[in-house]
């Protein structure tokens, strides 16, 4: 008897602790609240934090700044976290431009840098274009290339011409940030010096193939590199091609 009531005590909790997961989960699905993982990164300048919101989606922060990167909205909750010092987008595409969002996060002091096709469309901010280099609440900046070369629309244009859209390169301390943006291995990602920690675009049509990306990463070689923007890419496949590169690969999530 005493064996009878411990297996249905046990059945409860097992079924009870079902439950209360699988509500959690509908209710982050309904709510679109998720879990965000925060890296932290020791530079010489102090700790790096990376956020991963979700897809191109990221929030930096370093020396009391508040950095976000392509903020948008259907990423995650931003009534919870802080406002910007600092935003940076990397063109006009929906998943990488959220106007709303964008003013949402400003306060009075923030900058906002973007290319010539986003400030035309919100009306402000910093314009930056490929090549440029700007200094920014004491951050280097430099506006790298992205653009498609093989891929291209059916109409047989690019998915992101040369000229109109950035990465970003950005300065903490000696810790050197590469943002691809929307992108494939150009070549002037693969004459990139001194990056540390790379975040590199790997969904297809629109940017890279696994070998694209493994490609790129060798030219450059960062010590840490985050595959982001995925899609139904399997980011494992890049972490098995690279897996005798000296680069460590990681995974988060930012399909």
């Amino acid at each position: 008897m005493k064996f009878l009531t411990a297996m249905l005590t046990t059945t409860i909790l097992l079924a009870t602790f079902s439950m209360q997961a699988n509500g959690q989960a509908e209710n982050e699905r309904k709510t679109g609240e998720k879990k965000m993982k925060t890296d932290t990164i020791q530079t010489d300048g102090g700790e790096l934090k990376i956020t991963f919101i979700g897809h191109a989606t990221m929030m930096l922060e370093y020396q009391g700044k508040i950095i976000h990167i392509d903020p948008v909205g259907r990423e995650g909750d931003y009534t919870k976290l802080p406002k910007a010092d600092l935003v940076l987008i990397t063109h006009e595409h929906s998943d990488h431009f959220d106007p709303n969002t964008i003013k949402m996060l400003s306060k009075n002091d923030t900058v906002v840098v973007l290319t010539s096709a986003c400030r035309e469309l919100l009306g402000q901010g910093r314009v930056m274009k490929n090549g440029d280099v700007l200094k920014v609440k004491d951050l280097r900046i430099e506006a790298v290339p992205a653009y498609n070369i093989v891929h291209k629309r059916p109409d047989g244009q690019p998915f992101h011409p040369k000229g109109r859209g950035n990465g970003y390169l950005l300065d903490f301390g000696k810790t050197r940030l590469y943002i691809a943006g929307d992108t494939e291995n150009v070549p002037e990602m693969k004459l990139l010096k001194g990056v540390r920690i790379a975040f590199l675009p790997m969904n297809l049509p629109y940017t890279m193939t696994v070998e694209m990306v493994g490609d790129a990463a060798r030219s450059f070689n960062p010590a840490i590199l985050y595959p982001y923007h995925y899609g139904q890419t399997d980011p494992n496949d890049l972490v098995k091609l690279l897996r005798n590169s000296g680069i460590k690969v990681r995974i988060r999530d930012m399909r």
